[in-house]
This record gives C-alpha cells, structure tokens and sequence, in this order.
C-alpha cells in the first residue's frame, strides 16, 4: 500500500501539471472506488478548475474552485498524468487540451470521494499529526500517553498520519526499538530517538521517490528507488546491515512486521 513517502511523490509529480487545469469530462466505473451515484459526481466535475494538490496523510486532496477531491490509492491504485484508458482505469478525467489524468486500480481498494466544500474534509483533517511537522516534545508527550505495543501504535493513523507497513519497520530498525515495546515505557531518549529515525527515514525515502514493492508508480509512470535502501522490511533471513544477524520476520497487528532480533531487543 502506498504510504507517505508514495503519496508525497505522487502529488510532487502531478503539482507542476494540475493546477489552473479545467476537467472538460469526468467518468467513474467502479462502485468499490466511487462510492454512490458516479454519473452525478461526473457531473458535479465537469467545467471545474483545479486551484491546488496536496497531501494529507495517505490521502491526496485537490481542491477545485467548487468542492474537492480527496483520493486514497488503497493498495494498488495509480494516479497517472496523461495517461492510457486501460482495464483497470475507475476513474478518467479530461483536462483542457485533451489531456487525460487517469486513476488505475486492479484490486479497487482505493478511494475517491466528493466534498462540497473547499476545506479539508473532516475526515482527512481528523488523522493525527504529520510525521514530518511534529515536534519532538510533543511527539514524546502522545508517545509516553499511550499502553499499546508501538508498532501498531505507529500504525494507527489517528496517532501519526501516513506511516504504514514499511516505514514503521525501517523506523523502528533505525531507533532499535523492538515492535513489541509497550510506547510508554520507551525511554525519553529512545523516543527522542524515534522521532528522529521517523523523520530521517521519510525523507530518505521521498528524496528516492518512494519505495516499488509491487504496483507503486508516480504519476509519471516511473517507479521508486527507495526499497533498494530497505535495511529491516522486506529482508527476512538476510544479514543485518549493522550485526549481521538473520533479520527475523512476525506478525504484530496482523502485519508482517521485520525487524533485528539483535538490535532490537
């Protein structure tokens, strides 16, 4: 699933193209992927002027000069700028000069939803902080709050938003902090430490365009570098880049989750 760093790409890529851009036409073909009447938010769409893209979290908001959009890629889903109509295209908008930005999606995991205002929907705007605006202190402070294990905690989007599978393992790899560690007894220069891992490792990986596990492009088609720096997730029974020891792989949250049995004690 794309998570932060994937997400921050995309509109990093669509930004130079969108804004300023009228949708001559809109269609929706999937019910998984827009939920509702499709035909009426096509509708809804047509002659709209695209003022701005940004990311919140997982989700990518564009805001238009009436309503908005705020789009999840779910697992597999791609937003791609002049893209081809393909079978697994849900969603087609026509840009002026007969520009297409497509949104593909074989598993229909994804999400792309209406909102009449212009402000952030509320549901985007009630996830947690963003992992690279939080400070410090007050990252401590949430952390030291909380009885849960820290590696779902991590997961959990109403603590942090965007931080998903792989960068919650590379985090907690980086700190040398074991998943299984209740957050509240993470020393306060542990937790210091994992905030900091947390905002080095995201943006490592937004500077290498993401991480390409599987389906994950940016808008321009072209896939991340970030997984060939994986030192934790993905590596299981390979060495260690620090002590060498075999990276060992559980399940904590019904994740996968990969971590040094040596280092993070």
């Amino acid at each position: 699933m794309p998570e932060l760093p994937e997400v921050e790409t995309v509109v990093r890529s669509l930004a130079p193209y969108l804004p300023g851009r009228t949708i001559d036409r809109a269609e929706f073909r999937s019910k998984f992927v827009t939920p509702g009447n499709r035909a009426t938010l096509a509708s809804r769409l047509t002659k709209r002027k695209i003022e701005s893209i940004s990311r919140r979290g997982k989700f990518i908001w564009i805001r238009l000069d009436s309503g908005s959009l705020a789009i999840h890629l779910g697992m597999t889903g791609r937003l791609l700028f002049n893209g081809a109509d393909g079978p697994h295209t849900h969603g087609l908008f026509q840009l002026d000069s007969d520009t297409l930005l497509v949104y593909d999606d074989p598993r229909q995991f994804g999400r792309i939803e209406w909102s009449e205002g212009r402000e952030i929907p509320l549901r985007i705007a009630a996830l947690g902080p963003e992992p690279l605006e939080i400070s410090a202190p007050e990252f401590i402070a949430r952390l030291k709050s909380r009885t849960t294990k820290i590696k779902p905690l991590l997961l959990d989007q109403s603590f942090l938003a965007g931080l998903g599978n792989i960068y919650v393992d590379e985090a907690l790899f980086r700190a040398s902090i074991h998943p299984h560690t209740q957050a509240k007894k993470i020393s306060k220069a542990k937790a210091h430490l994992l905030h900091q891992s947390i905002v080095e490792t995201l943006r490592v990986a937004i500077e290498h365009r993401g991480s390409s596990i599987s389906d994950y492009v940016d808008a321009d088609g072209q896939r991340g570098k970030f997984q060939n720096l994986h030192q934790a997730y993905g590596r299981e029974g390979k060495p260690c880049p620090r002590c060498n020891a075999p990276i060992r792989k559980i399940v904590v949250a019904q994740r996968g989750t990969h971590f040094c049995p040596r280092c993070q004690r």
